[in-house]
């Protein structure tokens, strides 16, 4: 994946880091590029159950690295329109990442780094972890992470963040919902590895399905979610796996999926 990012694997468990701490892991444009890189490959990859997402060094991701944007104010329009596209690429490619995609948080999260954290399934933060969407203190807005901030914690406290560019702590992240979990910094990884080892203990096409349950029932009629969600259902209690989770909770066992 280059050296500025990087994909390791250890069993089930993909880890990708960004490893630019001298800039507090801001992105440009080979960091976008490696990112989609590496989830492109992970999509395909059905021996990886989870994906953590981490930041190498005392923070987890500035936004944009200050070199890059001077180079973008210098692009014309269609510049532009091409590089926020490989952004809403990559951020795209995390949502609907079939594994469940976990981020590490320590440090800050802001503008893009926000939106990446928005992005990933779940989200852990360190207690000293803070959060902001920046952009509008450029003159700018957040409009590639925007669908991903919305769906987490609502129209009402996005519009709130993306108007005042205001900083809010770990614990008001997770009171709005953009985080699960806020631990202190010495627990963070013990509490990573628990998320971890949940999020193992779930069947792998369950947890796929999962995520297209979710934005599926987010944005379709009614109807046509009843016509769904049922099929959906049926389709998985006929499947190996979903009769091998009741055979096991039948029999006390642990499903064959499971890692201990």
């Amino acid at each position: 994946m280059g050296q500025v990012v990087t994909l390791e694997k250890d069993g089930p468990v993909a880890r990708v880091t960004l490893r630019r701490p001298e800039v507090h892991n801001a992105f440009n444009e080979e960091v976008i590029r490696l990112l989609t890189e590496a989830f492109t490959v992970l999509r395909d990859d059905f021996s990886v159950r989870v994906i953590l997402v981490q930041g190498e060094g005392p923070t987890f991701c500035a936004g944009a690295d200050l070199d890059w944007m001077r180079r973008a104010a210098s692009w014309g329009e269609e510049e532009n329109r091409h590089d926020a596209m490989a952004l809403a690429t990559m951020l795209r490619l995390v949502a609907t990442s079939p594994q469940p995609v976990l981020a590490r948080v320590q440090g800050h999260a802001l503008g893009g780094g926000a939106g990446l954290v928005a992005a990933c399934d779940l989200a852990i933060a360190s207690e000293t972890a803070q959060f902001a969407f920046t952009e509008v203190r450029l003159g700018l807005v957040p409009a590639t992470v925007s669908p991903y901030v919305i769906q987490k914690v609502g129209p009402a406290w996005a519009l709130r963040l993306f108007l005042t560019g205001e900083r809010i702590s770990a614990q008001q992240a997770q009171a709005i919902g953009l985080i699960y979990r806020v631990v202190p910094p010495q627990e963070l990884d013990q509490a990573v590895d628990e998320s971890i080892s949940a999020l193992l203990a779930g069947g792998p096409q369950a947890q796929r399905l999962c995520k297209e349950l979710v934005r599926r029932v987010a944005i379709e009629p009614s109807a046509q979610i009843d016509l769904y969600t049922s099929h959906l259902i049926a389709q998985l209690r006929a499947s190996p796996e979903g009769q091998e989770g009741i055979r096991a909770f039948l029999e006390k066992r642990p499903p064959s999926w499971r890692h201990v």
